[in-house]
């Protein structure tokens, strides 16, 4: 592994102009310049091949209670530059190996009237800028507590944005795509029905935001390693065009409590002109902390299927009963309850889970609504919810364990939580002990509704830290955490890699409450996965609920080759099969992707990207010389053109396409599809159609 670092003046990334210094990045084609205004306000701005991204943009925090707050009055008292370069290895991810190359500034800033002192460090990469503010322990700022956060970034023009409103306690929204000038009008049209929502402004959205100039740039605007820290909204001044950070709120309205020394986690601005640069930058990641886990053995990539879909479509439910309105968790007798007849986690249909999954490959099975309490658990702000240990009378928790590690399949904990997070801190070690003794190695973990304690948002900083707090005991267990409902992520799943998946975006399950815009998932890579992976939860198959459900009309927009599309595109070691067995059986052919494509990749190239319309991706199967593509389309046919330049040299392959046929579309034919194989080699070129809400994958295996 290389790493150096290089505490000295380097000349040509570093230098002082009058009241600036500047900041180059290893390659040059970045220049973030800081400077302090004549009221000693802190200040910056950001070029791109010459090209103004960030117009000078101010940098502080407003405190409560406090009449001078981190805004102004600074003088530069220090200023320290160096360079670092380092290649270091994921423990899963798209790549086997990362670089970690940034030139650094760090400005030391003292405040004359309060001889108070922070630091800022800015971070040049050569895909974008980091930069945070850090508190060093000090006798004049020791506690205190943040009013709002007011970091500038000012934009160069009215881009278009690729957006959701700006929410307190929910990331499942559709994509806008529109002029910045335009989000104003457009947001309460953006901001649709969800079980726990709460905007604050309508021009605030939120980040990772997606940004296209008419100059044709590329920018990313996010954050990195948010720990103890309450999550960053952008609002948008649009007579301006500068956004402005805007935290989450606790229960009081106040954004952060802060015990110096410490730091807040990094703002991030990627900058491109090509979109493909964008989706492949690692630039988060490496702005977080190196694995804290030292024997990482334990985690490892996981493909699944689950007792899941047959619920969120209606078929089946999660209640065991509907003899309880109302359930008290050690009183109700489920015992002597009559069985709904439509209870998904029973015995019987768990074990068709496990047998399917044995039978094509699968490493797991998820089964939700195996534990008591399901008939009430929502919407009633109740706090003794779920003990995550009870489970129904259908559901032998040793017999299926037993079961299926008689099969080679593991079964995956579901922990809802209904929002109540102090009954879930108060189980926590019971819970994760209970799936230690019965083999469980990972658990999903949903925060549906409103939170408990109440006032309490999603992102606010407490419950931040309680997220935070749930991987890291759930490390000490050796689990893995797929956390729904929960803070988008900002790169943490580095120093936490059991943190395997997250949800925090609007996934599958919202092609069963009404349908998601057919070209969602062309934007996803370039906003929620810019933190992370997502669980997405592909693969289905049949795009007309009712068939599942008649009571319920949904429509999946999608075709089916875009659903086997997204295990290359969005990227998860954690991949499920979402539909159920008998639809799978359906398409046996088609199926096989499934089964074939890989979950964790040493290499991975980005073909064709432009956010909201396409996205073909390149990636090879960890240990092995075989590569899988994926490309979705957004609602205009297209042709999709690669080549093959990827493979081995001298190598020869065989390609099994899977494709739209030509009379796909995602609302009208999406089970149209052709599957053909052909033999290619790193010389071979491949045209592509890809219908309306379509797209293809391609299996490439070495021919021995």
């Amino acid at each position: 592994m290389k790493n150096l670092f290089f505490a000295s003046l380097i000349l040509f990334a570093f230098s002082s102009i009058a009241n600036a210094q500047q900041l180059k990045s290893p390659e040059g084609k970045f220049v973030m310049e800081f400077s302090l205004q004549n009221d000693g306000t802190p200040a910056y701005n950001l070029k791109y091949k010459n090209k103004e991204v960030v117009k000078t943009s101010k940098l502080g925090l407003e405190l409560k209670n406090d009449t001078k707050s981190l805004l102004n009055d600074f003088t530069v008292v220090d200023t320290k530059t160096s360079t670092f370069d380092e290649t270091w290895k994921p423990v899963w991810g798209e790549v086997d190996n990362i670089r970690n190359h940034y030139n650094e500034l760090a400005v030391t800033l003292n405040q004359k009237s309060t001889d108070r002192q922070i630091i800022i460090r800015f971070r040049l990469f050569n895909d974008g800028l980091g930069f945070r503010y850090e508190f060093p322990a000090q006798k004049n700022l020791t506690y205190f507590v943040i009013k709002e956060e007011r970091t500038q970034f000012a934009m160069a023009g009215d881009h278009r944005a690729f957006w959701i409103p700006g929410d307190y306690d929910t990331q499942e929204y559709d994509y806008t795509k529109s002029k910045l000038s335009e989000i104003r009008g457009l947001s309460e049209k953006a901001y649709t029905a969800n079980v726990s929502q709460k905007n604050f402004s309508p021009t605030g959205v939120q980040t990772s935001l997606m940004l296209k100039t008419n100059d044709g740039l590329y920018i990313n605007l996010h954050e990195a390693a948010l720990i103890n820290y309450s999550c960053m909204h952008l609002n948008l001044d649009d007579k301006n065009m500068t956004f402005t950070s805007w935290l989450t709120p606790d229960a009081k309205g106040d954004k952060g409590y802060i015990q110096a020394p410490s730091h807040s986690p990094w703002r991030t601005i990627m900058v491109s002109d090509d979109a493909r640069e964008i989706l492949a930058s690692k630039m988060t990641l490496n702005l977080n902390d190196p694995s804290k886990i030292d024997d990482t053995s334990w985690i490892k990539p996981v493909k699944y299927v689950g007792v899941w879909w047959e619920m969120i479509t209606g078929k089946s439910s999660w209640s065991y009963t509907n003899d309880f309105p109302t359930v008290q968790l050690g009183v109700s007798d489920f015992s002597k309850a009559k069985p709904n007849g439509t209870h998904g986690a029973n015995n019987a249909n768990v074990k068709k889970y496990i047998d399917f999954a044995a039978q094509n490959g699968f490493d797991a099975v998820l089964v939700e609504g195996w534990n008591e309490g399901w008939e009430d658990w929502f919407g009633h702000s109740k706090d003794y919810v779920f003990d995550f240990l009870t489970p129904y009378p259908d559901f032998d928790v040793k017999g299926l364990h037993e079961y299926a590690k008689s099969k080679g399949v593991k079964i995956i904990m579901h922990h809802e939580t209904s929002g109540s997070v102090r009954n879930y801190e108060r189980h926590m070690d019971a819970a994760y002990k209970f799936m230690n003794d019965n083999g469980y190695d990972a658990v999903k973990s949903g925060y549906v509704g409103d939170i408990l304690p109440r006032g309490e948002n999603h992102y606010s900083q407490w419950i931040v830290n309680h997220y935070q707090y749930a991987v890291e005991k759930a490390a000490d267990y050796k689990i893995m955490v797929n956390a729904h409902e929960a803070i988008r992520p900002t790169g943490i799943c580095r120093t936490y890699p059991n943190l395997i998946g997250n949800e925090a975006a609007r996934g599958t399950e919202y092609q069963a409450f009404g349908g998601s815009k057919p070209n969602h998932v062309t934007v996803l890579p370039f906003t929620r996965l810019i933190g992370g992976p997502m669980d997405y939860t592909p693969g289905i198959f049949e795009m007309d609920i009712s068939k599942m459900n008649p009571g319920n009309t949904s429509h999946v927009n999608s075709t089916l080759a875009n659903q086997l599309a997204l295990y290359v595109t969005m990227y998860s070691p954690l991949q499920m099969a979402a539909d159920t067995p008998e639809n799978y059986n359906r398409f046996p052919d088609a199926f096989q992707f499934i089964k074939d494509v890989a979950v964790d990749w040493s290499e991975s190239k980005y073909i064709e990207a432009e956010p909201g319309d396409f996205v073909t991706v390149a990636r090879k199967a960890k240990g092995t010389n075989n590569w899988f593509v994926g490309n979705v389309n957004g609602e205009t046919p297209r042709t999709s053109n690669i080549d093959f330049s990827f493979l081995e040299k001298g190598k020869k392959y065989t390609a099994t396409i899977y494709a739209d046929a030509k009379e796909a579309h995602y609302k009208t034919n999406p089970q149209a599809y052709t599957i053909k194989k052909i033999a290619v080699t790193n010389k071979s070129k491949l045209s592509q159609l890809s219908a309306p809400g379509g797209g293809y994958a391609i299996s490439i295996i070495e021919t021995k």
